[in-house]
């Protein structure tokens, strides 16, 4: 079986990769001619290079192949303008999918990493309840709005895909949450909002899990969400993290939303001024203030069989571990 895997150096795609061929797959990872192959030194891996910006290109560099699967996690989650987000994510995932249907690739399954972004700040009022696939998406970020986009286009168009929706990913090779981790070892702890805060994780390796159940036992047009199957405060990483990384001394402030919001705002300013992202601009405002990240994965545990085996204290240890192991800290 040959499967194609699309952001395949990114965090999430290069272990897809590692997972596709452990499983005995022809493994075909799919980068760009900047891409790291840090992640990608496996011998049994095929590369080739995709253009998204072009619907003609991708049908000139996919020409030939016959493909029986593909995951498509490729996509923005930082952008210095908003419209670059439907660029890539939106327009890229269209011009990719008019491309397959173009070549009549005789496609088993498309996977497309979405995330709980799309769904926005809903179910906010105490007490929090679960984010299902039945509540309309209200996305409060140019990212999710560009995910939703790419989801709604893909319910017309006549490919088998089936949707993932992950919480927030974790685990070896992340950058973001790293920053955190980075901070606490620097002795400084950063949360926002006093109000009650719900949030939710899933380890890499569970993300991985649910892709290769959903390229066997997905149906077309299904969508799940995905996260440990746990709830956990807004300190509990970092708690864990403080834990891991031997107890330093810290400063933990918690600052309130008001003070986020000018933070954020001069974050978008120097990211256009020095063309340069900045971890903290206003898509990641509206991230940070939600408060509900609740969500059901019963759905993917009967249809799939998903069972998330990494909870948060184990993921915490096991990314410190290589973060540790790989210089990073």
């Amino acid at each position: 079986m040959k499967i194609l895997i699309t952001g395949a150096s990114g965090f999430i795609g290069s272990f897809i990769v590692e997972e596709a061929i452990k499983r005995g797959f022809e493994t075909w990872a799919a980068i760009r001619k900047s891409s790291s192959k840090a992640y990608l030194q496996d011998e049994h891996i095929h590369f080739i290079e995709l253009d998204f910006s072009s619907q003609e290109q991708l049908e000139e560099q996919l020409k030939g192949h016959a493909f029986d699967y593909v995951v498509h996690a490729a996509g923005a989650t930082k952008c210095l303008h908003q419209e670059d987000f439907f660029r890539i994510n939106t327009e890229g995932t269209q011009n990719f999918v008019k491309a397959l249907l173009h070549l009549q690739m005789p496609l088993k399954r498309f996977i497309y990493i979405s995330s709980l972004s799309i769904m926005g700040a809903i179910r906010e009022q105490q007490p929090y309840e679960e984010i299902r696939e039945s509540d309309e998406p209200k996305p409060n970020t140019a990212y999710g709005k560009s995910k939703l986009e790419a989801e709604k286009w893909l319910e017309s168009q006549p490919i088998p895909y089936v949707i993932l929706r992950p919480t927030g990913v974790y685990g070896p090779r992340e950058r973001d949450y790293f920053l955190q981790i980075q901070s606490i070892k620097s002795h400084m702890d950063f949360a926002v909002g006093f109000q009650r805060q719900d949030i939710t994780f899933v380890y890499v390796t569970d993300v991985v899990q649910a892709i290769f159940l959903a390229l066997e036992k997905g149906e077309t047009g299904r969508k799940y969400f995905l996260s440990d199957g746990e709830v956990y405060q807004s300190a509990t990483f970092s708690d864990l993290v403080h834990e891991e990384l031997g107890r330093p001394w810290w400063i933990r402030i918690t600052a309130p939303i008001w003070l986020l919001r000018i933070i954020t705002c001069a974050g978008d300013w120097w990211g256009r001024k020095t063309g340069k992202m900045s971890a903290l601009n206003n898509d990641k405002f509206n991230i940070l203030r939600q408060r509900n990240w609740r969500c059901n994965i019963q759905p993917a545990r009967d249809e799939l069989g998903y069972d998330p085996k990494v909870k948060l204290a184990e993921g915490v240890r096991r990314s410190i571990q290589w973060y540790k192991e790989n210089h990073w800290l």
